[in-house]
């Protein structure tokens, strides 16, 4: 070789080698697909970055985006002073819509434009995406601290983005239901419908009825998986008080998230039939439900002072949850599956009877249906007489429903459209596609028990809202949540096992343009979003990677979930 080539040679070498050292920026893998982007040449060194915002933020904006200032001096570990040179400047921009956003990331400067709270947020998330996932870890890293130059500019195909946990089946502490925000908060949801009252328990402090928690929030065991004859034996229960409720509410709403609050009524009251037995049509005894299913007992329509009971309930939930709108339930109201010969009480109570013939509803399958609309109607007027308005589960269209309420369809998609034809707004949240208590394999053995079902990852994420709905009638559909029962889901290990990466799909549904959606495009990141998964500490399932079966994951603490898990028979 002569001397030349070798000279040729070196320098080649050293190109390649320079090349090869400079910090290279994560690929554009972001979930949520932001509406508008365009990656350019080049990259924004962070570490050290200057993080500035202007005087015109409120408080909470503010406060998100010294969070991020705070994460990433853990991860860099480096402040944020500017000593590299380069900035991050968050402004307010009035011509953006209140949960639009735009980053422009130069060389030189990030600059992200927001008008409200969730734009802010929604902006950082999407830069946390496009750095390395350690970001999400809150401890140093090694890692390429550079962001890729963009812009983009971002918005929600939807505004109600839900994401549902049921706490009476069974109980998440304060600490557990912030970590389920957190994930909502990444992926960009902005609904957290928390389900607290039920048969099995009633969850939530309200100081004019103590026996509520002192007795409705204790059931004496627990049916061991679908064996309905068998109990656990071991007392189960738990509940918030107002301050810790007050608490999760301020925590959401720091990270754009509205609670909406559930008391679902009239039926699934067995709980609180057991601490006041007077509101139910025969007077009890009741027992706080050991067992899942539907039961037969429900409140009592006839009687007057259930009316006064579900108000002062009411009264000190609006005074607890600011959110517009407050579930009431309003579901399988009738026909309990567990006592499937008893009679459904309001066909033999004397009071319910009284009260139909005083409203003129005649006798017949339809009655109660009607009797229902009743219930339903004098707690939306009550409601709407305090500024706040009720979403019901899709069984209060049966009958008449009073105008001004929102259904949630939960079996199927008929619900949404039914209600969207009639001039109602819905919620699409259809259980073939969004109950995320379904098996996620068809190889159960390998999954812990659950209640039955299918639903892979794929499925979800191909769930289209406005099928079905009529030309003219989208503007009814509000938006798309997935819910969560827990009668099977015991540790939080296993909830964020059923979560995750459904929820991530889920966000795609309620964020991304129909043709804008893309699964080969969402599957290709996922290993991103993993990596991002794992930084956080979650659980999550592998099945779209060939994987199965909790106990495959990385834990949270994985001596301790090995020690769970060899006690606890899961069924596998």
């Amino acid at each position: 070789m002569n001397f030349m080539k070798r000279i040729l040679l070196f320098w080649a070498a050293a190109l390649l080698l320079a090349a090869c050292s400079k910090p290279q920026p994560q690929a554009f893998h972001v979930i949520p697909m932001p509406d508008q982007v365009t990656v350019n040449e080049g990259v924004f060194p962070v570490a050290g970055a200057l993080v500035s915002y202007d005087d015109q933020l409120d408080s909470l904006s503010a406060k998100a985006v010294g969070r991020f200032c705070e994460l990433l001096q853990s991860a860099t570990g480096k402040p944020c002073n500017g000593k590299n040179g380069k900035t991050i400047r968050f402004g307010f921009n009035p011509n953006l819509a209140a949960e639009q956003y735009s980053i422009e990331v130069r060389p030189e400067e990030v600059e992200v434009e927001a008008s409200a709270l969730n734009g802010f947020v929604y902006a950082i998330e999407t830069l946390k995406q496009m750095l390395p996932p350690a970001i999400y870890g809150g401890k140093p890293a090694k890692a390429d601290w550079v962001l890729p130059c963009v812009s983009i500019l971002d918005q929600p195909r939807f505004s109600y983005r839900g994401m549902h946990l049921d706490p009476c089946r069974h109980f998440w502490t304060i600490e557990e239901t912030k970590r389920y925000l957190d994930v909502m908060t990444a992926y960009k949801l902005n609904r957290f419908h928390w389900h607290l009252t039920e048969d099995q328990g009633w969850r939530m402090e309200i100081k004019k009825y103590p026996r509520l928690t002192e007795v409705g929030a204790w059931r004496n065991g627990t049916v061991i998986k679908k064996e309905w004859g068998s109990n656990d034996g071991i007392r189960y229960g738990g509940f918030y008080t107002q301050d810790q409720m007050k608490e999760i509410v301020a925590y959401a709403a720091e990270r754009g998230i509205t609670v909406i609050p559930e008391l679902d009524l009239p039926g699934h009251m067995v709980a609180a039939l057991t601490a006041y037995p007077e509101l139910g049509c025969t007077g009890g005894p009741y027992e706080v439900w050991t067992r899942w299913g539907v039961a037969k007992d429900i409140l009592c329509a006839g009687n007057e002072q259930v009316y006064t009971f579900l108000e002062d309930v009411l009264t000190e939930m609006m005074e607890i949850f600011p959110s517009e709108y407050i579930h009431i339930g309003g579901d399988e109201c009738f026909g309990g599956d567990a006592e499937p010969d008893r009679p459904d009480p309001w066909d033999i109570c004397p009071k319910c009877a009284a009260r139909m013939k005083a409203l003129g509803i005649k006798k017949g399958p339809q009655a109660k249906h009607y009797l229902q609309n009743y219930v339903t109607a004098r707690v939306q007027e009550f409601l709407n007489s305090h500024g706040r308005k009720i979403i019901g589960w899709d069984e209060i269209l049966e009958g008449d429903l009073a105008e001004g309420a929102t259904v949630m369809s939960w079996r199927g998609v008929q619900g949404g459209i039914a209600a969207a034809s009639k001039g109602f707004d819905a919620i699409m949240t259809p259980n073939g596609f969004l109950y995320f208590d379904y098996y996620q394999s068809q190889e159960r053995d390998k999954e812990p028990f659950g209640i039955g079902g299918y639903l892979p990852l794929e499925k979800v994420y191909g769930y289209e809202p406005f099928d079905g709905i009529s030309a003219g009638a989208e503007d009814h559909i509000l938006g798309v949540q997935a819910n969560l029962w827990t009668e099977y889901i015991a540790t939080p290990e296993h909830l964020e096992y059923m979560l995750l990466p459904r929820m991530c799909a889920l966000s795609e549904i309620q964020w991304c343009e129909a043709e804008k959606k893309d699964f080969a495009r969402f599957d290709a990141s996922l290993d991103h979003t993993f990596a991002i998964l794992d930084a956080m500490g979650m659980q999550y399932s592998l099945d779209c990677r060939g994987k199965i079966g909790l106990e495959r994951q990385p834990a949270r603490n994985a001596e301790e979930l090995e020690a769970y898990l060899a006690k606890k028979d899961w069924g596998w």
